[in-house]
């Protein structure tokens, strides 16, 4: 991934961050386009300064259609290539070019958590946030964003982590 994705204004509250990647996303080619579209991939970064970026977004898989399975693959990336400096990555973004699309049971393996927190948004610009704490007691949290805050939807039991099987949180 290189960085930064100029579409998106850093900050240093990487909310705000989060909250820009949906509305530019659905601005790339195929990005809502349902069965047909394309899902796109990027990082969140800070150069350990304090503020967060966007990695440019990219399509890490060929389009194809996905039917009635909603079935698409992203790769989370493994580094962003930023000129001013090391990068250090927070979390992936990925999305889903049809709706409603929640955080598929393969998005939340453990084998696919390689960062701190994992963003998935659909073509409504439905955002879910994935805080797996791998190799830690702590469940895993599942979060929806709801009017600019995050509301805990799910955890992930330790016992469940590798499955990413989700228990609903009561309201």
């Amino acid at each position: 991934m290189r960085g930064p994705w100029e579409a998106v204004t850093p900050s240093s509250d990487v909310d705000e961050v989060i909250d820009q990647l949906c509305p530019a996303v659905m601005k790339l080619p195929r990005a809502m386009d349902r069965d047909y579209g394309q899902e796109y991939c990027g990082a969140i970064y800070s150069l350990g300064d304090g503020v967060y970026y966007a990695s440019m977004p990219s399509p890490l898989s060929e389009p194809v259609p996905v039917g009635p399975s909603k079935k698409k693959t992203c790769i989370p990336p493994r580094y962003v290539a930023d000129s001013r400096g090391r990068a250090v990555v927070l979390g992936d973004f990925h999305s889903h070019p049809w709706s409603p699309s929640s955080m598929s049971p393969t998005d939340r393996f453990a084998a696919m958590q390689i960062w701190s927190i994992r963003i998935q948004f659909d073509r409504a610009c439905t955002i879910t946030k994935l805080v797996p704490n791998l190799g830690s007691e702590q469940p895993g949290e599942v979060y929806l964003r709801q009017r600019k805050r995050w509301k805990l939807v799910g955890i992930i039991k330790h016992e469940d982590k590798a499955l990413g099987f989700v228990t609903a949180v009561d309201d």
